[in-house]
């Protein structure tokens, strides 16, 4: 396998550092606009740095992608850049008849007149529509595959196949205990991504009304997270989840919801009010004449890069999927999850928790295409995937999983191992 990895942001530089330590790949080609960034990616490898090269690349620029994959020979492009570069990065990988894996699907745009009540165009929306070109390709793009949406998704297919008979209620949650020391607003995760998924109406699915939209931080509930993370207020969330998981799955209903806090939600709802969440550019005067610039990249660029808190940044991150229905005719609830502790990722691998997290699942999703343990053709889901290789390799590489019964009618709690 010879792969092409678009992005060499935190996410990116993670997934390198993960890959090089597995033998299932012949070479990965580390592409980023910022070439430096895309050469120290690859030199902070030292000696597993091999099977490694760095080039300069457009991630808008269709053609010059598919150029890429052609010099380099590769047979998979793996996309680790922002949702903006999702469709041009698509459209290559199938130009150029190569398999393609993203960690966030194609944008969506709210209903122009009813956005907190009906749907206009849905997360992946764009990608869904060229399946049939896919596979008349026979060629798969597996859209979705980081960690939520990613093994959140697999949990839930495990949980259909193995834990219940029927499902009333998927919820995938997401919360952490993690702070960064020196800073009073320093987002982990890209921040444009993070106004993105929390500014946009959040997505709820049920069987009986299909998916349907709320205003953003609706349904507050608490949730307790394990390994010492404890209660954590979340929130409705727009995410990838919602959309994925009812096309494979049969469930009553289905959320995202993230513990986000209260002074973060604070900031997002002023960045609103204030326009700075626009994408569209405005013009300013930039000393040496008028410039035009999109308010979320200043908001951005005035924020700390996320890969660089690692450092600074202490506590764990908890990624799972609440999963309730019957099982052998009794009511049963699990919570599946995944833990990393900041000080384990930064120790083994010199990345923070959030983006290590993010980056290890397109790798192992890469492994298991690499040796036919999932295939398929078209745009798929995790879901559409068998779950017990992935979650056997998630255990193999260092980072097990964890299920805990959330109420006492079947017998628990159960696990495979304590979560990092």
């Amino acid at each position: 396998m010879r792969v092409l990895l678009v992005g060499a942001g935190g996410v990116g530089t993670a997934i390198t550092r993960i890959a090089a330590r597995r033998p299932f790949f012949e070479h990965m080609t580390v592409a980023d606009y910022d070439l430096a960034r895309a050469e120290s990616a690859v030199a902070a490898l030292g000696e597993d740095g091999r099977r490694f090269s760095a080039v300069r690349l457009d991630a808008s620029d269709t053609d010059g992608v598919r150029a890429a994959l052609a010099e380099h020979r590769c047979d998979v492009l793996l996309n680790a850049t922002d949702p903006r570069f999702v469709l041009s990065l698509f459209d290559a990988a199938l130009a150029h008849g190569a398999h393609y894996l993203d960690m966030a699907m194609s944008l969506s745009r709210p209903h122009p007149t009813r956005p907190y009540e009906e749907c206009g165009v849905k997360l992946g929306d764009a990608q869904f529509a060229r399946s049939a070109e896919w596979e008349a390709a026979d060629r798969l793009a597996l859209v979705g595959m980081g960690v939520e949406p990613g093994l959140s998704d697999v949990f839930a297919r495990y949980a259909a196949d193995v834990l219940f008979d029927e499902i009333e209620e998927i919820g995938v949650r997401d919360g952490a205990n993690l702070v960064v020391d020196g800073y009073d607003f320093a987002p982990s995760f890209s921040i444009w991504t993070t106004i993105e998924e929390c500014l946009n109406p959040p997505v709820v699915y049920e069987a009986d009304r299909g998916w349907f939209t709320t205003a953003p931080f609706s349904e507050p509930e608490v949730f307790d997270f394990p390994a010492g993370i404890g209660p954590v207020e979340c929130v409705n969330v727009e995410h990838e989840e919602v959309l994925l998981i009812p096309r494979w799955l049969k469930a009553g209903r289905v959320t995202f919801k993230y513990g986000l806090g209260d002074e973060f939600i604070g900031v997002l709802r002023t960045l609103h009010k204030l326009g700075l969440d626009r994408t569209e550019p405005v013009t300013v005067d930039g000393g040496g004449g008028r410039v035009a610039v999109s308010p979320r990249d200043v908001v951005a660029a005035c924020l700390p890069d996320p890969a660089g808190l690692g450092d600074r940044m202490h506590g764990r991150t908890c990624a799972g999927t609440w999963v309730k229905g019957t099982r052998d005719g009794r009511p049963r609830e699990v919570y599946l999850y995944h833990v990393v502790d900041n000080q384990w990722s930064m120790r083994e691998y010199g990345s923070q928790a959030v983006v290590w997290q993010t980056a290890i699942n397109p790798v192992a999703a890469l492994e298991l295409i690499a040796s036919g343990a999932w295939h398929g053709s078209g745009v798929l889901g995790p879901e559409a995937m068998p779950p017990r290789p992935f979650l056997d390799l998630l255990t193999e590489y260092g980072s097990p999983w964890g299920m805990r019964e959330e109420k006492a009618a079947v017998p628990g709690p159960d696990t495979n191992g304590p979560p990092r």
